[in-house]
């Protein structure tokens, strides 16, 4: 009992030490944890201390930090900035291309004994200007034109004919007052397979046609124009370029079945995101072999595309950094991705890839996905069941991915090919839509030593290369590049927005827009583009400029082309 007094004589003593020892003992359990949470864990812990491997992004970061001098791309967070999805001055300019009241009317210019026959070359798009030029080539001809046959034995392998792609009621209805157009050749004129057949000299003038052209046609009163692309000039008389426009832009439209699915893919894009970017992707493999450019893929790369390269046997070896330096080489995925991520659109962005079959598939496609983790394709928000109908047709999957991508908010290229530019022209006409085509030649160096720079360096510098590849009004000067990359002659400007003036008739711009409740809304679709024409650049230091980069005119990929390779010529026109 004695000890027991005692202890409780001491506790009687100090009445607050037990208090102030259980206060202790907590305040030390709660620093503890907090240094717990706070310290890395030992798997952390050794990776810091591992050496980093090299990586040309790393969205996980979120800082434009360069630390141990590796490229890092940040994520950005918050709202875009308006400016990225459309222009401000935008609304003054519109597409102007009526015929002038000195424009004869078809009807007074024709000649009842002149028919003219058009078999076109190659892709759907490659078609598509083609038949636009076969209008005009008819109306300075002063004959009727025979709807245009469409390519079928291609490297594109297509048995479409016009009116399962386009609507051919529309087309001879709308260009009337224009050209005379007949589905068939009158049984008294003779059958298609026992015409005169003959080619037309490539970018042949409005002389040319005069000249070499109508002779033929007046003593045989029907001809056929075989192998119709890019025989007409770049430049011609403004009355005939607005043609062109009328043609390309308003008389051309695809079928109802093609509208509706397009519209469908167009209305579950909006369902995704308001606003959204559409990547025309041209990574095929018999791409990549034709432009002779490394790719990074190594000894495999270079073994699969040689093989591909040895089917033509008239296309010469390249050399893969001069084809980088001079800018013709197609941007990579990672490229495209890296490009738009500088230029300040966020990785929340949804993207639609319109592709054929894509060199290296996912793996390619892997770095792209890491830098904007929403993307899609026509195989991707459409079933099986739905694409059935066209996926048996080359053309009719190409037509639906122009539609998702003339509706896109942000068109962006990796080429120059025919689709890239009319589709460049297109949204130049219907209201200067942003359009990026890539500064090749001046980004290779920049992506190139990506790895020796800061983020935010790296980005001032695309940035700064972008500038007039946008696809803003005024970039190109009238009369400069292709006709249907800048069909200038059709583009009026007004210090007062123009709404609707003159451009009406497309079915689906500024003032009708696709209804996503709408299935029956009318929808027109056409573009068409062309290559550089001998006579449109008169000015001697054009390859100096494009050289130095400061030229924003595309420089087509059939430049580089051999003439005798017409099948070459179709793998990369389109």
């Amino acid at each position: 009992m004695a000890p027991q007094r005692r202890r409780l004589h001491h506790l009687q003593r100090f009445p607050l030490l037990i208090p102030l020892i259980s206060a202790v003992a907590a305040a030390l359990m709660f620093l503890f944890a907090l240094l717990s949470l706070l310290a890395p864990s030992p798997n952390e812990t050794n990776h810091m201390h591992r050496p980093r491997q090299r990586s040309s992004f790393d969205v996980q970061s979120e800082d434009n930090a360069i630390g141990d001098n590796v490229f890092r791309v940040p994520k950005i967070i918050g709202k875009l900035n308006r400016g990225l999805w459309s222009f401000n001055n935008s609304v003054n300019f519109y597409g102007c291309s009526n015929a002038s009241s000195e424009f004869p009317k078809a009807q007074a210019i024709t000649h009842p004994d002149r028919y003219l026959v058009i078999a076109t070359s190659g892709g759907l798009n490659q078609q598509r200007t083609g038949i636009t030029d076969a209008v005009v080539a008819a109306r300075i001809l002063n004959s009727t034109l025979v709807v245009p046959k469409l390519d079928q034995r291609s490297f594109w392998k297509d048995s479409s004919n016009f009116s399962e792609i386009f609507d051919v009621e529309w087309f001879i209805s709308f260009l009337s007052k224009d050209v005379k157009i007949i589905k068939e050749l009158p049984a008294k004129v003779g059958r298609r397979s026992s015409l005169y057949s003959m080619r037309v000299p490539r970018k042949c003038s409005e002389r040319c046609y005069i000249n070499r052209i109508l002779p033929i046609l007046q003593k045989k009163h029907v001809i056929q124009l075989s192998k119709y692309d890019y025989r007409l000039a770049n430049r011609l008389d403004p009355e005939y370029q607005k043609l062109r426009c009328r043609v390309n832009y308003h008389g051309l439209r695809f079928t109802d079945p093609i509208l509706a699915m397009g519209r469908k893919l167009v209305r579950r894009m909006r369902m995704r995101s308001k606003h959204y970017i559409a990547l025309h992707l041209r990574f095929e493999p018999d791409m990549l072999a034709f432009s002779g450019c490394d790719y990074g893929g190594g000894e495999k790369e270079q073994k699969e595309l040689g093989a591909i390269r040895k089917r033509w046997k008239t296309l010469h070896g390249a050399n893969p950094d001069k084809q980088r330096r001079q800018g013709k080489c197609p941007l990579t995925p990672e490229e495209v991705g890296l490009m738009l991520r500088a230029l300040g659109y966020g990785s929340g962005v949804h993207i639609y890839v319109a592709s054929g079959e894509i060199y290296g598939g996912e793996n390619t496609l892997a770095p792209l996905r890491a830098l904007f983790p929403n993307i899609h394709s026509k195989e991707t928000i459409a079933i099986k069941e739905e694409l059935e109908p066209f996926s048996s047709f080359s053309s009719r999957m190409a037509a639906l991915d122009f539609i998702v991508c003339d509706e896109s908010d942000v068109f962006v290229t990796n080429n120059n090919g025919n689709m890239a530019k009319i589709l460049a022209g297109r949204r130049r006409y219907f209201g200067h839509k942003p359009t990026i085509r890539p500064n090749a030649k001046n980004l290779y160096q920049l992506i190139m030593n990506r790895n020796n720079m800061t983020w935010e360096a790296f980005a001032s510098r695309v940035r700064t290369f972008q500038k007039g590849f946008m696809g803003e009004p005024n970039e190109v000067r009238p009369g400069r590049g292709v006709f249907h990359e800048n069909p200038s002659t059709c583009i009026c400007e007004d210090s007062v927005p123009k709404v609707g003036q003159d451009s009406g008739h497309r079915k689906h711009g500024k003032d009708n827009a696709i209804n996503e409740n709408d299935d029956d809304e009318d929808y027109d679709d056409s573009g068409l583009p062309e290559m550089e024409d001998d006579d449109y650049e008169n000015d001697e230091d054009l390859s100096d400029r494009v050289e130095k980069g400061t030229y924003n005119g595309t420089v087509s990929d059939y430049d580089a082309m051999n003439s005798q390779n017409p099948e070459l010529e179709e793998v990369v026109s389109d």
